[in-house]
């Protein structure tokens, strides 16, 4: 049997090191195989105008009061919408200005004439369509159900629109997606006119469902679709907006299609 000197077992031991740290470096140890492609994010193509400055006035704890501050701008021949913000208060937004000092001008002219009392600009950049990155809607989808969630519950009070235009349903589905920056039309059939169709089985968080409620073969209501076959709509005049299901007899019987605005 051959015994081995000292200095050779160091040696041969040093050489299985040295192999083996080459191997782990990958100087012998074949590449590894391509990754999966990672799954491709849809693109976001926005069929709707982005919103420019808006004046944002009050910060009330009651409904009512949003509501009588909204009538009496739309009185005064401007476009108004009241809405319920993240802290838990009622405000108002008004205006689509193509600069700061035009939205400005307007909201110091409300001061100046006692219609208002303080006022804050919106800028373009603060709305979530602006944050969200072109090559992926998701983000700006969720940001568009979680504006929507905050409205559960809450009893809407049109200021004076029209019920026969659908506005009451409509109405929820333009705030909320003004309030991400997207000018949505303000009436339902509008709204179904201005989006690209999409089936039921193709809908996605966001996009916006209609029904006929009234007459046959005619938009007169509409949802955000929340995801899962549900969706949350203001149902009618007076009522609270909730939550329903797309599969519901009701519903499933006078569902006239999707429209997407991504």
């Amino acid at each position: 049997m051959k015994r081995w000197l000292p200095t050779q077992a160091w040696a041969f031991g040093f050489c299985l090191f040295l192999t083996g740290c080459l191997g782990r470096a990958g100087y012998e140890t074949p590449a590894p195989g391509p990754s999966p492609a990672p799954e491709p994010s849809p693109a976001c193509h926005l069929r709707l105008k982005t919103l420019g400055y808006t004046i944002q006035i009050g910060a009330f704890s009651r409904q009512d009061f949003a509501v009588r501050l909204e009538k009496k701008l739309k009185h005064q021949g401007l476009d108004a919408f009241y809405f319920l913000h993240d802290d838990g208060l009622y405000k108002v937004r008004t205006g689509n200005y193509q600069n700061y000092a035009n939205a400005r001008s307007v909201a110091q002219s409300l001061r100046s004439r006692g219609t208002i009392e303080e006022f804050f600009i919106v800028r373009p950049e603060d709305y979530s369509v602006a944050r969200a990155p072109v090559s992926d809607c998701r983000p700006l989808r969720e940001e568009i159900i979680r504006t929507a969630n905050r409205f559960i519950g809450v009893p809407y009070q049109w200021g004076g629109e029209s019920v026969e235009e659908g506005f009451d349903c409509s109405g929820l589905t333009m705030v909320v997606y003004r309030l991400n920056g997207l000018d949505l039309p303000r009436v339902s059939y509008h709204q179904f006119d201005a989006g690209r169709p999409v089936s039921a089985g193709e809908l996605r968080k966001g996009d916006l469902v209609f029904f006929a409620t009234r007459a046959r073969n005619r938009v007169s209501h509409v949802g955000i679709y929340l995801g899962g076959g549900h969706f949350i709509h203001a149902p009618r005049r007076g009522d609270k907006v909730k939550v329903s299901n797309l599969s519901s007899g009701y519903y499933a019987e006078r569902f006239m299609g999707g429209r997407t605005y991504l």
